[in-house]
Order: structure tokens, then C-alpha cells, then sequence
């Protein structure tokens, strides 16, 4: 009987150990990055910078002088432009990462088939001094509804904090989907907030 009785306790004690293996939380989880939330319109803050999302737009090509020769970028998906203004907080700063986060989880990180288009590399970003960026994915079509922006000041942050923007305002048909451009040309000016 007594025989019984340690088996059965030692049985207990493997499966209790096993499910609280499974249980846990992971080191990636414990460790990973803190989200912001936010709204496109809001401003969001982090520990190293503030965002503020202000406009999507989408198209199937991007023009853009490059070396004083006109080029244009074609895709098979779609060309997703998001707008922002940044700022860092209490020291300079850059944010580094930036990637759209579709509905279904896919992920796609800036772009760098536009090469060293110098308003699209990532800004140093000093106290009190913002700046408006134009971002650019290269996405499938039906990643738009739903996604989000998620921006970092590192590439894989641990312990910091990362803006978590609902892409929610951009322009649409009745049907709920974009309004996608032909051309797109990233050389135009950037309006002012308010403008």
C-alpha cells in the first residue's frame, strides 16, 4: 500500500512540475518589449520618443529622384506610406524599427528597396526638436484593415517601451477597402501638422 501511495505521489508531483513548465511564462515574454497603445491623431509616448501617426496612404508605385535620375518602384502588393511625427523625450534618440503588423499577425519591416533615400532613413530624433518621417512597407493588399504600427527605438527591444498604432483613419471606399493611388511621389513636401 505504501508503495502505491509513492507512486501515485511521485506521479502527481511529474505531472503538477509538467504543467506548470507549460504554464509559465517564456523569457521572451518576461523580457520583451513594453506596449503604448494608441489611435492614429494621438499622440503617443514612450520612454525614449513620442509618435504621432498622422496619415496612410497607399499605392501600387512610388516615384522618387534619386541621384538627380528619376526612379519608380513597382510592386505585386501594395505600397503603404504611413506619415508620423517624432520626437524624442529626454535625450537624443532614433527609432530604428518600424514595421506593419497586418491583421493576421503577418509582420513586414520598412522598406529598403529605396536604398539610401535620405528621407527614409531613420531620423536622429533630439529633445525638443520633432520631425515628420514618411515610412514606407511594401505589403499585400488584404493586410490593411485591422493592422497596425509598431515603432521602436531598437531593433528587438527588451525592458522598453514600443508604440503600438491602430492604422484606423485612412482614405476608403464605401466597401471598407483603401483607396489605392497609381503614383505615388515621395519627393512631394510633408504638410506641417494642422495644415
Amino acid at each position: 500500500m505504501r508503495l502505491v501511495a509513492n507512486i501515485l505521489a511521485v506521479c502527481l508531483a511529474v505531472a503538477l512540475l509538467y504543467g506548470m513548465q507549460q504554464t509559465k511564462p517564456h523569457y521572451m515574454d518576461l523580457t520583451g518589449p513594453i506596449p503604448v497603445y494608441g489611435k492614429m491623431h494621438d499622440e503617443v509616448r514612450t520612454r525614449r520618443f513620442d509618435v504621432t501617426l498622422d496619415q496612410v496612404e497607399f499605392a501600387r508605385a512610388l516615384t522618387f529622384t534619386q541621384y538627380g535620375q528619376s526612379k519608380t518602384l513597382t510592386t505585386s502588393g501594395l505600397w503603404a506610406i504611413a506619415t508620423v511625427d517624432l520626437a524624442a523625450t529626454d535625450a537624443s534618440t532614433t527609432v530604428i524599427a518600424a514595421t506593419w503588423q497586418g491583421p493576421t499577425g503577418l509582420r513586414y519591416q520598412r522598406s529598403d528597396r529605396l536604398g539610401t533615400l535620405a528621407s527614409m532613413m531613420p531620423p536622429m530624433l533630439e529633445p525638443g526638436m520633432p520631425q515628420k518621417v514618411r515610412i514606407v512597407f511594401e505589403i499585400i493588399p488584404h493586410q490593411v484593415n485591422g493592422a497596425t504600427l509598431v515603432l521602436a527605438n531598437q531593433l528587438a527591444p527588451r525592458l522598453d517601451s514600443e508604440a503600438r498604432i491602430a492604422i484606423d483613419d485612412f482614405r476608403k471606399f464605401n466597401d471598407g477597402q483603401p483607396l489605392i493611388a497609381d503614383s505615388y511621389d515621395l519627393s512631394k513636401p510633408m504638410l506641417v501638422s494642422g495644415n
